[in-house]
């Protein structure tokens, strides 16, 4: 392949296709299949699964949990068929970039959750599991998704430290730096206390 193409033309290339991959709006696409309405006028008006959770639909929101999760983790495993690990791990940030900043919601989306795990898991499995298996338990025992969240991106790197090389380090810094970033809402909530719980109907933006 690299014959045909030069390496950074190639990287470029899985880029695009994981941005374009990541920016596919599933919780939207879901809900308004459903007849569940324009999820961005729901709850926080965010296109991931923790707001179509608001709309009571359980099953849909369980769908674009494994759809948004799917997503980062086939950019990965795609990329890495025609190009090089970097290459694949560059277009699964891409992803993760798609989902926060979709060109076809005028650059408006989610805050790279389940995306940002898929990719995870795909470039690094043991780290995206550990990531997993944190958001697990604070989500058990707090009931707060943005918390839960926050908690498995913050030891993303660590157990990558601990179990991958570098590169994996900070393929997981910066997807953490990025959830962090589209938390800031939820991040204020938690401190004043008035962050809602897992599966409560709400209306309050993020």
């Amino acid at each position: 392949m690299t014959g045909v193409v030069s390496d950074d033309l190639l990287t470029l290339l899985v880029c695009l296709f994981g941005y374009l991959l990541g920016s596919i709006p599933f919780g939207l696409l879901l809900t308004r299949i459903a007849g569940a309405g324009d999820l961005r006028g729901i709850g926080s008006g965010n296109i991931g699964a923790t707001n179509v959770l608001r709309t009571g639909r359980r099953g849909l929101a369980a769908a674009t949990l494994v759809l948004d999760g799917v997503k980062g983790a086939a950019a990965v495993l795609i990329a890495g068929l025609v190009a090089d690990p970097d290459a694949a791990m560059f277009a699964g940030l891409a992803a993760v970039l798609g989902h926060l900043f979709p060109i076809w919601l005028g650059f408006k989306g989610g805050k790279g959750v389940a995306t940002g795990l898929g990719v995870l898991i795909a470039a690094a499995w043991p780290v995206g599991l550990a990531a997993c298996a944190v958001w697990l338990v604070v989500a058990a025992i707090a009931r707060l998704s943005s918390l839960a969240s926050l908690a498995a991106f913050a030891s993303a790197p660590c157990a990558a430290l601990i179990l991958e090389d570098f590169s994996v380090v900070k393929l997981a810094l910066t997807i953490a730096v990025l959830v962090f970033v589209r938390h800031q809402a939820n991040i204020r909530r938690l401190v004043a206390g008035t962050e809602p719980r897992i599966g409560r109907r709400d209306t309050e933006r993020a």
